[in-house]
Order: structure tokens, then sequence, then C-alpha cells
């Protein structure tokens, strides 16, 4: 793997755990002020939390064009 690769990789990874970090703030935030279920701020963590988390299944479950190390 070269080095373009491995800072690719390292940056979709760190943007990965911005994205869930900033959705559990905005949960925690909105949670805190009092919002409900189906509020705007807890739709919006929910999802910045599942993209994060959907990032960094990806970026590992694809790893080297291989499904979870099997060819």
């Amino acid at each position: 793997m070269d080095s373009a690769d491995r800072i690719y990789r390292g940056s979709v990874r760190a943007l990965s755990f911005v994205f869930v970090a900033l959705g559990l703030a905005i949960l925690a935030i909105t949670l805190a002020n009092g919002g409900g279920p189906l509020s705007m701020g807890v739709l919006l963590g929910v999802l910045f939390v599942a993209i994060g988390v959907a990032r960094l299944w990806i970026s590992g479950f694809l790893r080297d064009g291989t499904r979870g190390g099997k060819p």
C-alpha cells in the first residue's frame, strides 16, 4: 500500500469519527434542551452517527479490495 492510499484511508476514517462525534454532540444538546424523539436535532444526530458508523464499517469491510479478508 503506497503512502497516498494510506493517507486517503486515514482521512476517511478521521472524517468518519468526526461525523460520529458531531452526531453524538447534536443528540446530547438536543436531548439536554428537551427535544423529543422526533425533533430535528435527534433525527440529524442519529443520521450523522449512522453515516459515520457506515463509513467506518465500509472502510474496514472493503480493505484491500476484499470482503473482510476473503478473496
